[in-house]
């Protein structure tokens, strides 16, 4: 019975892929330095990771619980937890609702504004695995989702790498996405241009904010880092898919987050 216990916090740690949460938690601290221009209070740190902790997990499970019929029919998705009946519909809806209360607390510890703007990445949470089923723009808005922590032009561009894995799947089942509207060899090109905005705009802030040598030695660390990842994989060669989203994902959020950190420290 213990044994049998012991297995439901990796099963949701599983469901939300914790691990990518490496890639998602920098987006909000790199936020929060360039929001106050100096390191945060351990007690603004602590509540930052523990909402955005929250509310990724709130976010994954939503998806999940809502694209269970779909990843039950996609080979690469049939073994996840709810499609292979290693957790129920129960027990995810449950897993949510902790996650959204705790995302609650989390965002009450923090500044008052932060308690009138929850209700909008709650609300894109919800939207977003619906627009699969009618727009290719999904990954535009899972970009903006994610961008509210910030960098979403930089996360629009991975997404469209990420649609790859499922392309021949999402036309059988009659699924949207950047690929199946506009093909392979297109994506690459949005990609490119999601991502040469990324540098763009944090260009910007580093103009806007001024910025020192730091923060602009992390813009170009991003920059080589990107390319670096184009080069990566290119149409009619995917082999190295995984590295290039997976592995320089989490790899260039960590060393920009160095950058910026070293840069509000200094």
């Amino acid at each position: 019975m213990i044994s049998g216990a012991a297995t439901y916090p990796r099963r949701f740690a599983s469901l939300v892929k914790i691990e990518h949460t490496v890639f998602a938690l920098p987006f909000a601290y790199v936020g929060a330095l360039l929001c106050v221009r100096k390191i945060p209070s351990a007690h603004d740190l602590v509540w930052i990771t523990l909402a955005m902790i929250a509310a990724r997990s709130l976010a994954m499970g939503l998806n999940r619980l809502i694209d269970a019929a779909i990843d039950a029919r996609n080979p690469r998705t049939a073994t996840r937890e709810l499609p292979s009946g290693l957790l129920s519909r129960g027990q995810v809806v449950v897993f949510c609702t902790a996650s959204f209360a705790l995302f609650l607390v989390a965002v009450f510890q923090l500044d008052p504004i932060v308690r009138w703007l929850w209700p909008i990445p709650v609300a894109a949470f919800v939207v977003y695995p619906y627009l699969k089923r009618w727009t290719w723009l999904s990954h535009l808005w899972l970009g903006a989702v994610d961008g509210l922590a910030p960098l979403g032009a930089w996360v629009a561009g991975f997404d469209l790498f990420y649609s790859l894995f499922d392309l021949e799947v999402d036309r059988e089942q009659g699924l949207h996405s950047f690929a199946t509207r506009f093909g392979e060899r297109r994506l690459f090109w949005g990609a490119r241009l999601a991502h040469a905005a990324t540098i763009g705009l944090l260009a910007a802030v580093g103009f806007g904010l001024h910025l020192g040598v730091l923060y602009w030695l992390g813009v170009g660390a991003v920059a080589a880092l990107l390319a670096y990842e184009h080069a990566l994989v290119r149409p009619g060669d995917l082999r190295r898919l995984n590295a290039a989203f997976f592995t320089m994902n989490g790899i260039i959020s960590v060393v920009f987050f160095g950058f910026v950190l070293a840069e509000a420290a200094g």
